[in-house]
């Protein structure tokens, strides 16, 4: 059974004398115990809102949020603020995009990581600290002790993704929910964290939410992947059949945009023509068909209803890609 339900979830931004703006336009998906689910997608297509919105840390005022975000059975979206503040850091976590700016620069590290524990877990200062530097070392920071009195700006770029982590894991959290956190990393810090995040999910059986627009951190990662384009889900499939067989001229084109290394020299990427700021309303037609390479009339003027086929692979287009393509990450 899924541990987590996203159903129908919409986020709405309104500012006064501006016309709102919806960031996140109904989507669905589900979150099995041990299963890693991406969620992919160029800036602005509502990844993080989403993420924000499940987490009950969008701001009351100026933010619509609707739909249902069940966790265990339970909506979180109907929770009362003291219940939800209780969850936080217990049975759900979030790791975010931008660690420097997501510590508290004036606040050991190590005290923010036993401020985890005291709070939910009741141990009092000394035992927590304990907790903190085993949490360190569980997470590779080299020499825990000494870093337990370091402050943010004097760790590295990697060391702060650990220490967040850290954070994230002290409670042993059934859901957790990382937001880029691979981003301005070099690849070798790359792969240690997602190898770091790979055995938390085999170890604890830990539900993990992946957002990211790397499609390299999918294919080594992600057991499910959801494609959003402009606030909705517009393909979903297995990361092999994803890769092997991508449907939404989207997806296609986010794999066609990858370097590979079997590329011969001097061939050129394909990028996807225009901005993400290129679409038209998703009730007037397909948002993608001002970008789309195989666009059709009916694309103009009507919304493409959502296709489950056999293996619960979702697409929303009316022209999907016929062609199976070979992919360097096919096999990852």
């Amino acid at each position: 059974m899924a541990l987590l339900e996203v159903r129908d979830l919409s986020v709405v931004f309104a500012r006064k004398g501006e016309p709102p703006v919806t960031a996140v336009d109904g989507i669905s998906f589900d979150v099995e115990p041990g299963k890693t689910v991406g969620l992919v997608g160029e800036s602005g297509c509502g990844k993080s809102v989403t993420s924000l919105a499940i987490m009950g840390l969008l701001p009351p005022r100026g933010a619509e949020v609707s739909g249902a975000v069940r966790f265990d059975g339970t909506d979180l979206l109907q929770l009362p603020k003291k219940e939800l503040d209780a969850r936080r850091g217990k049975d759900l976590s979030m790791v975010f995009q931008d660690p420097l700016t997501s510590l508290n620069p004036v606040v050991p590290i190590g005290l923010q990581v036993a401020e985890v524990v005291e709070r939910h877990r009741g141990l009092p200062r000394k035992e927590a600290m304990g907790e903190a530097h085993e949490l360190l070392r569980k997470v590779g920071i080299p020499d825990p002790q000494r870093r337990l009195k370091e402050y943010p700006h004097q760790l590295s770029g990697g060391m702060r993704q650990r220490a967040l982590i850290a954070m994230a894991l002290a409670c042993k959290p059934r859901l957790l929910i990382a937001d880029e956190p691979t981003t301005a990393l070099d690849v070798t810090i790359q792969a240690q964290i997602l190898k770091l995040l790979s055995d938390l999910v085999a170890e604890t059986d830990t539900a993990l939410i992946m957002i990211t627009h790397d499609l390299g951190v999918v294919a080594g990662l992600c057991d499910e992947v959801n494609v959003l384009y402009a606030g909705r889900v517009v393909e979903r499939a297995a990361r092999h059949e994803l890769f092997a067989r991508p449907k939404h001229p989207y997806t296609a084109g986010l794999l066609a945009s990858i370097p590979r290394l079997d590329s011969s020299r001097g061939q050129r990427l394909a990028p996807i023509r225009g901005s993400v700021a290129d679409n038209i309303p998703w009730d007037a037609g397909c948002a993608f068909c001002p970008r789309c390479p195989q666009a059709l009339d009916v694309c103009e003027r009507e919304t493409p209803e959502v296709s489950i086929d056999v293996g619960a692979r979702l697409l929303r287009c009316h022209n999907p890609v016929r062609e199976p393509i070979s992919n360097s990450m096919e096999a990852s």
